[in-house]
């Protein structure tokens, strides 16, 4: 039997042959892979000599996992005896699964996929590791497109769990089982998606990056600031302008304009232009020396915006309920302050009668009572070691001080922003959460597969879906609704799918 005919609930077998063309550091960390689940591995490249090189890389890394003790060496010597490199396409023939991972052109891959067809068994999969192109258009040539598919990797391979199982348009069901099967049985978390621009986690991480860039742009705060309360308030493992100085701005940059692109210039995915400068400058982060930060030998990271120690209130006023941010009034209480209710309102109230509100995608300007001071979302307020603040042009700055105590009272740094719509994390979560549902009802992937991506693929807190699940659909859609009248050009227009989610909540009460 071929590979694809054996049936939709295994992979292929841990002797079947596993080829990888392409040899650059991607190319190197799937062939690990596939070593380590047992399979016989060939590299190929077509330029000379770089499938022994890689070998040998492939092997230095495999002798550093002995010597760390989380390898044997017998272990090492049995996989580097099933990796062979070779430097014809035709020593491919004998291949179950062919994973590209060469250069991110379309017409490179096509070449590639053309010349295997008429070297590899009919029953072979067919897999492009690509990030950024279509699927469909990659297979598009192929005489048999059905066993071509996406299995996309994230870097480094051999630590990130999540395979990213790309279905075109013309895969077939078998060949997508065999190959989501297949990437289980190597240890990894598939998720299935459909061959949209960005797949799952390119496209749902868009406003991660974009909310960040757009507030810089506005001034709400620097990069630092804004990092630091995205991992404090947001519970991010990290900052969006770490994050990219990490990954590369080019390639950050790249990814996010070729998503506009291809989404026909969707308002919602528009590149930062603050980003675009980064990158025609020559400022691509860690690996240039320089990005959002210098990372030039002995250079330190600045420190974030914290306001000094301030005092807190003698008491506050809890006026209704603060939705999201209802906790908050138990750790007030906790940290003996105490705590007067009014049953209209959704604000706490200070002595002189400034409001205290959570972030709600207006500006504490906007707030028809004069005095008034936002605070941004929190992913879990108790835990959150950092909460932004953001006063209105009529706030008293002893009120803005005495909201700064009240959170230092709490255990909490602060971080004062410029008043701008939505703040930092609420912004940001709000467009998250809309995305994901959004792509849930485009038929992009199932809930379970988008939280689960977007837990493994980029270390999110918590998945965007049920994220909206604990806020509740209402408050996204208001908060975003909110940030659209701000800003009609349709960026933050609430979609169709959170529309209709927040209806069916509200039916519910």
């Amino acid at each position: 039997m071929t590979a694809i005919d054996r049936g939709t609930g295994r992979g292929i077998d841990r002797a079947d042959l596993v080829a990888v063309v392409g040899t650059g550091t991607m190319g190197q960390g799937i062939a690990q892979v596939a070593l380590a689940a047992g399979h016989p591995v060939r590299l190929y490249d077509a330029a000379p000599g770089r499938a022994s090189r890689a070998a040998d890389a492939i092997a230095d890394r495999l002798g550093r996992l002995v010597a760390k003790e989380r390898l044997t060496a017998a272990d090492r010597a049995a996989a580097l005896g099933r990796l062979t490199p070779v430097a014809d396409l035709a020593d491919l023939a004998e291949a179950e699964l062919v994973v590209e991972a060469i250069l991110e052109e379309l017409d490179a891959k096509r070449e590639l996929f053309t010349a295997l067809e008429s070297v590899v068994s009919g029953g072979c999969l067919l897999a492009t590791n690509t990030s950024s192109l279509s699927v469909t258009a990659v297979a598009g040539v192929l005489r048999r497109p059905g066993r071509l598919l996406g299995l996309h990797f994230f870097n480094p391979a051999p630590l990130m769990p999540l395979v990213e199982v790309v279905r075109g348009a013309a895969t077939d069901d078998t060949a997508a089982d065999r190959a989501h099967a297949t990437v289980a049985a190597w240890g990894k978390t598939p998720v299935r998606c459909a061959d949209t621009p960005g797949f799952i986690v390119n496209r749902i991480a868009r406003p991660f990056y974009a909310e960040a860039f757009r507030a810089y742009e506005e001034r709400a705060a620097d990069p630092a600031t804004l990092d630091a309360v995205l991992r404090g308030s947001g519970g991010f493992r990290m900052g969006p302008f770490e994050l990219t100085d990490l990954i590369g701005q080019d390639v950050n940059e790249a990814v996010t304009r070729s998503v506009w692109e291809a989404l026909f210039h969707d308002p919602k995915f528009t590149p930062s232009l603050a980003q675009r400068q980064l990158v025609a400058s020559g400022r691509h982060g860690r690996k240039t020396g320089h990005g959002w930060y210098d990372h030039s030998e002995g250079a330190g990271r600045p420190a974030p915006h914290t306001a000094e120690p301030c005092e807190p209130p003698g008491k506050v006023a809890l006026h209704g309920d603060l939705g999201p941010a209802q906790g908050l009034v138990g750790l007030i209480e906790e940290a003996g302050i105490p705590v007067t209710r009014e049953p209209v309102g959704a604000h706490l109230a200070l002595p002189d009668g400034t409001r205290l509100s959570l972030a709600d995608g207006t500006t504490a300007t906007d707030d028809p009572f004069a005095a008034s001071v936002r605070f941004d979302l929190a992913l879990d307020y108790r835990t959150a070691t950092r909460v932004a603040l953001a006063a209105s042009m009529a706030a008293p700055e002893e009120s803005l001080r005495s909201a700064i105590g009240l959170f230092q009272a709490l255990g909490k740094e602060v971080s004062v922003v410029q008043d701008v719509p939505g703040m930092v994390v609420a912004r940001t979560v709000a467009m998250l959460v809309d995305f994901a549902e959004d792509a849930v009802a485009r038929g992009v992937a199932s809930p379970e597969d988008i939280d689960a991506a977007m837990l493994t693929g980029v270390n999110y807190p918590r998945g965007p879906l049920a994220w909206g699940r604990a806020l509740g659909a209402r408050w996204v859609r208001d908060t975003l609704r909110n940030l659209h009248q701000t800003c009609p050009t349709g960026r933050y227009a609430p979609s169709q799918a959170l529309i209709r989610r927040a209806a069916a909540d509200e039916r519910l009460l």
